[in-house]
């Protein structure tokens, strides 16, 4: 029994000193270098990176789903498949109230719903406005509202062929746009007669395309163009004189290709009657003067101010319908007839811009159909603004002239890049631009 006791004695004191022995050296409970080493490298790998969509949402960490504004379709019908009730879509438009018009949201545009997987609840929504715009809808606490726009790319295009049938077509043809085609248009307002655009006739256009995420979205200013229209050729090099941010086009001479007037204030589908002395009227059944040019279009066609004035009139009446005559200068005047309505604040003493849209086409008044009837007054009498001789805005200033230079043999060489800078009509004279470093240099960066 003693001998018992002595053993087990024995045994718990040579655990007890082994226990003393390993307190002693604290190291040994560490784990091995390896362990450190490796739990180490766990520890300091980076956490993958959450990834934003176009939005700037993190698309990986919701439901996303995409469709477009139905016909006729409210805010409140929009949201009710993800459980929101009028008391939450009050909150929505009560936030968005300062940043957007809810009442705005278009059916055909998208609209992007973000849903947290875990509580299945709607987080966010984006609506996109435009192309470039669009509206994003916080809901994940108290609702926010804010409008961002995506990062426009410009990208210089160059577009060239010969004309088989219409601009429209021949310019579509060649990968240009119907925008681009309006644009050409208004350059050339004043020089083409594009209705008498014939087989032959060719043209070249620079300009810029805008891009969004690598998707072409729209056009940008045309740089150049050049058209040859029955043997004539047509230069139109853009210009800001003085860097003022509003420049214009003009030929190869400086001077401006857009005149004082427009050629027609409006884009319509025919004209039904030109100014005369005497034309049979379809209403009042007898033949009397017509003193005006009707332009045939259908109702809502925006009509413009074809120059800058002062309103002196604007009031409907039986026979002109909604009417506008604008007093451009002490010299002409212009008219405006028969509109289904005028475009908001234009009213007597308002001042318009030259291509402002001051009201629409209609059928008001003693009128058969849709059209406008434009009228042109010199000096108080009316006249054919097809018969009269149009005055040009200014020239390029003396003072710019050299930078003018500059940027037109500029534009000669982006219109015809494998003729570089040779021929009459890339001629520079060596001493204006030793002259003037500055046109040289302009010279240069344009290109």
């Amino acid at each position: 029994m003693h001998a018992l006791i002595s053993v087990r004695a024995l045994s718990f004191t040579f655990i007890l000193s082994s226990v003393m022995l390993l307190s002693c050296f604290p190291e040994a409970k560490q784990p091995l270098p390896e362990e450190i080493q490796v739990t180490t490298e766990l520890a300091s790998l980076p956490a993958e990176p959450i990834r934003m969509d176009s939005f700037g949402l993190p698309e990986e960490l919701f439901e996303v789903t995409e469709r477009r504004v139905r016909n006729g379709e409210t805010l409140s019908a929009m949201l009710a498949p993800f459980g929101l009730g009028s008391q939450r879509v009050h909150e929505i438009v009560q936030a968005s109230q300062d940043v957007f018009n809810v009442r705005r949201i278009n059916s055909g545009r998208p609209v992007h719903f973000y849903v947290n997987p875990e509580t299945e609840e709607l987080s966010f929504f984006v609506y996109e406005s435009s192309n470039r715009e669009y509206v994003v809808f916080d809901l994940s606490d108290e609702v926010s509202v804010h409008v961002s726009s995506r990062e426009i790319t410009r990208k210089t295009r160059h577009i060239s062929g010969e004309i088989n049938g219409s601009l429209y077509v021949s310019l579509t043809e060649q990968g240009g746009s119907p925008a681009l085609v309006s644009a050409l248009a208004q350059v050339y307002a004043w020089q083409v007669d594009f209705y008498r655009i014939q087989r032959g006739d060719s043209f070249t256009v620079v300009y810029e395309q805008l891009y969004i995420d690598d998707e072409p979205v729209g056009i940008g200013r045309i740089k150049t163009a050049h058209m040859n229209h029955r043997g004539t050729d047509y230069y139109a090099v853009f210009f800001d004189q003085g860097d003022t941010g509003h420049g214009t086009y003009f030929d190869l001479e400086g001077n401006s290709l857009q005149k004082a007037f427009l050629r027609a204030p409006l884009d319509y589908t025919r004209i039904s009657s030109r100014f005369t002395n005497r034309r049979y009227h379809p209403i009042l059944q007898r033949n009397m003067p017509h003193h005006g040019t009707d332009y045939a279009a259908p109702v809502g066609t925006p009509i413009r101010a074809v120059g800058d004035g002062v309103i002196t009139h604007a009031a409907f009446d039986r026979n002109n319908g909604n009417y506008i005559r604008i007093r451009h200068n002490s010299v002409y005047e212009t008219g405006y007839l028969h509109m289904s309505r005028m475009a908001a604040g234009m009213r007597r003493g308002t001042t318009v811009r030259q291509g402002q849209v001051i009201g629409y086409v209609g059928a008001t008044g003693l009128a058969t159909g849709p059209h406008l009837c434009f009228r042109f007054w010199q000096n108080g009498q009316p006249v054919d603004p097809y018969r009269v001789e149009m005055p040009p805005s200014e020239p390029v200033e003396p003072r710019y002239r050299f930078q003018f230079t500059a940027a037109k043999h500029a534009a000669l060489v982006q219109l015809f890049p494998e003729k570089h800078l040779h021929g009459p009509q890339l001629h520079l004279a060596a001493a204006d631009l030793l002259q003037h470093p500055a046109a040289l240099q302009s010279l240069v960066l344009v290109q």
